[in-house]
């Protein structure tokens, strides 16, 4: 009998992406693996449960969503959390950051210094800069000043992430060029959090580590996955949770967080892709988009 695992996410480690599996497994995911699996017949999707615990209904949920999670179990992933302004108490310190996805498309943020970059990695951070180090709260109001004085956002969606892959700047100096500019702008401000210590500007550039260079790019990406549906291509770059493969009809990009929650086996190596796909269709001197 073939054996059947549980996705239960991508993480970011050192050495590169690695796909955890409930039970402790993992998989490294070097470029040019071949990434092959097919979704158990007759499967459901179930809820990833919340802060490391199982969903106590084992509720199914939505093949479409990136959060895998039921509405308790999404509340309780809440609960305590620093994106939600409910762990405010949070004694560890903070580095305050900016974040370069492509020309336009910088966000500021805060991570706990423990977690080093690990944060910028998972958000698919093409190149970043630390702004500055203290408490959460200090770290907190300085992320809110950068908004309102900078008119940086906070989130970027990743549907902008991704249709800018394959058209960066060859030169890691001009990526970086941007958040430079913010960045002297940002420690002239006044306002600054006393208990916030300043970084200097040192940009640090995840080209090489998500393999974007010289990136083809994506004529689609994958929707969803579906009971008996089949996932086959050859990884060629990998950034934030998005997996870039190539396959037989181009690169398709597949958003690690919809495999949570499905039972996966793997797949013969020549099998097709059998998911839905949402394709992109160039439209004539504009970016890429979806349908």
């Amino acid at each position: 009998m073939m054996a059947v695992w549980t996705c239960s996410g991508l993480r970011w480690s050192a050495d590169g992406p690695v796909l955890a599996w409930r039970g402790g497994r993992a998989s490294t995911l070097p470029r040019g693996k071949r990434v092959a699996f097919r979704v158990a017949e007759g499967g459901v999707r179930r809820c990833s449960g919340a802060r490391g615990n199982a969903c106590a209904t084992g509720a199914v949920v939505p093949g479409r969503s990136t959060g895998a999670r039921c509405e308790e179990c999404a509340r309780l992933e809440r609960a305590r959390s620093v994106a939600a302004d409910t762990a405010v108490d949070d004694p560890r310190p903070y580095r305050v950051y900016l974040a370069w996805f492509g020309p336009g498309l910088v966000k500021v943020g805060i991570t706990a210094v423990e977690r080093g970059p690990a944060r910028l990695l998972e958000q698919g951070a093409v190149c970043f800069s630390w702004l500055g180090t203290g408490p959460l709260m200090a770290a907190r109001r300085a992320e809110q000043l950068l908004r309102a004085a900078l008119g940086v956002p906070d989130r970027i969606p990743y549907a902008a992430k991704r249709a800018v892959r394959s058209v960066l700047p060859s030169a890691a100096a001009d990526r970086a060029a941007e958040i430079g500019r913010l960045h002297e702008r940002a420690g002239a401000l006044a306002g600054w959090p006393e208990a916030l210590r300043r970084e200097p500007f040192r940009p640090v550039d995840h080209v090489p580590v998500f393999g974007l260079a010289s990136l083809p790019a994506a004529v689609g990406q994958i929707r969803e996955l579906v009971p008996g549906g089949t996932v086959c291509g050859d990884l060629v770059a990998a950034a934030g949770p998005d997996l870039h493969l190539a396959t037989g009809d181009g690169v398709v990009v597949l958003d690690t967080r919809l495999m949570t929650g499905w039972q996966l086996a793997p797949a013969a190596d020549g099998g097709q892709l059998t998911v839905p796909v949402s394709r992109y269709t160039p439209m004539p001197g504009e970016q890429q988009e979806l349908f």
